[in-house]
């Protein structure tokens, strides 16, 4: 039975790895964090914390049962580094201080789940390495991987007859992965807050430091999907820009109704320049990769975040395809090349066998080729996955096998970012 630790949780990634209960955690929790003046429990951002956790208890189907004991004060860090109260702490919060704290925890032989980006400049990846390299476990937070839509995918890139293989780098990028945010959205039903350093890209990590971890992530999956070995990547170019965040707007998302001092240098009138949009493209075993993110302001009714990837196959394409176009949900669509009678056949007999694993698994006629549907299951929603990455992770822990191909696919993708972040200079 593993003890849970989180330590100055200021994300709300933190809370949601608590969103179903885990027969291998003990449902008594410990949070350390610094004390406010007049808030003994750890301020704001514990609060909520401790909101979301408690929402989770009392929702009438699968409630939960977590108990958090709260410990807040000075230097939270070296209380829990004496007092040693659980075996996995979760980091989710500031990220310029994340690496630093990740491996004082991991040379202290704790195991650490932390969230994304692990590093918002390019010095943090000598304590990556470090961490990376054996002792404690450490993981990051990939949710992606645990997405219905994209473990099929990588299936229907592993089989030849289906998809072929990635074709070797030329003029077109053979993948391509865009997403698209929204600073304001709803998060288990109710508005997300945000802490005010969330805007500040040097606390919270620029475009290219933060979303394209889950992007590189994906590209370096399917490349292992087809049969190719990727190690480090060659970097042909990356870009940032900001998105116009209006005063309002940040106002009713962190709860602040003027900029902090430390944003005055980006912001314009009643607008802050809030550089969390990138490009970057890189060959990765020897294919050409394109990623796109960016940020916008509102998530629309009825909506949220938007992603596709299209992967381009010699056999087919495989795309998934998550924005308006689709009722924000996401769907898997295979478009053959050529006729198609044997991508097309391969595929029928695929599903067919798959189904076991995935229920209703099915494919339908649509442009240029077929839909694969995927009937819903839990896991399928974002929020969702974050219980499924705990899961992952504390069996990761129990193999004992370690360092493994996951760390060192994690280090080759900080790597790259590290190189784009110092080919990028400036917040522009």
């Amino acid at each position: 039975m593993h003890t849970l630790v989180f330590l100055e949780p200021g994300h709300f990634h933190a809370a949601l790895t608590l969103r179903e209960r885990q027969p291998r955690v003990d449902d008594a929790i410990v949070v350390y964090a610094a004390a406010e003046p007049g808030d003994a429990r750890g301020g704001r951002e514990v609060a909520e914390f401790l909101g979301l956790v408690e929402a989770f208890n009392r929702r009438p189907r699968r409630p939960t049962r977590w108990r958090a004991s709260v410990r807040a004060g000075d230097d939270p860090l070296g209380r829990l580094l004496g007092e040693r109260p659980g075996d996995v702490v979760i980091l989710a919060g500031r990220n310029d201080r994340k690496m630093a704290l990740i491996r004082r925890l991991h040379d202290a032989g704790l195991h650490v789940l932390a969230d994304k980006p692990w590093i918002t400049t390019a010095a943090g990846l000598g304590d990556v390495r470090h961490v990376l390299s054996g002792g404690a476990r450490v993981m990051e937070m990939m949710t992606g991987r645990h997405a219905p839509t994209s473990i099929v995918a990588e299936r229907l890139v592993r089989h030849p007859e289906i998809f072929g293989g990635f074709p070797a780098a030329g003029g077109e990028s053979a993948i391509r992965l865009e997403s698209v945010h929204h600073l304001e959205k709803t998060v288990n039903g109710a508005p997300l807050r945000r802490p005010p350093w969330f805007f500040d890209v040097r606390v919270q990590g620029d475009g290219l430091a933060d979303i394209p971890t889950h992007l590189v992530d994906q590209a370096q999956r399917f490349l292992s999907a087809s049969g190719a070995a990727p190690a480090a990547a060659e970097l042909l170019g990356a870009r940032r820009w900001p998105t116009p965040v209006p005063r309002a707007l940040f106002a009713r998302v962190t709860g602040v109704p003027d900029f902090p001092p430390e944003l005055r240098a980006d912001v314009d009138g009643d607008v802050l320049a809030y550089a969390g949009n990138a490009e970057l493209s890189f060959r990765l075993g020897g294919v050409g990769v394109h990623l796109s993110t960016r940020w916008e302001l509102t998530e629309p009714p009825g909506g949220g975040d938007a992603h596709s990837a299209t992967l381009a196959g010699t056999e087919s394409r495989v795309r998934i395809e998550q924005g308006p176009s689709t009722g924000f949900r996401r769907r898997l669509f295979v478009e053959p090349r050529g006729n198609g009678s044997r991508p097309e056949a391969a595929l029928r007999w695929a599903l067919a066998a798959w189904e076991v694993e995935f229920p209703g698994l099915a494919m339908a006629a649509a442009p240029g080729g077929f839909e694969v549907v995927i009937p819903d299951r839990p896991g399928s929603g974002h929020e969702s996955q974050f219980p499924l990455v705990l899961d992952e992770f504390l069996r990761m822990i129990e193999r004992r096998e370690w360092p493994d191909d996951r760390a060192a696919e994690t280090l080759a993708k900080y790597a790259l970012l590290a190189r784009a972040l110092d080919h990028v200079e400036g917040p522009g």
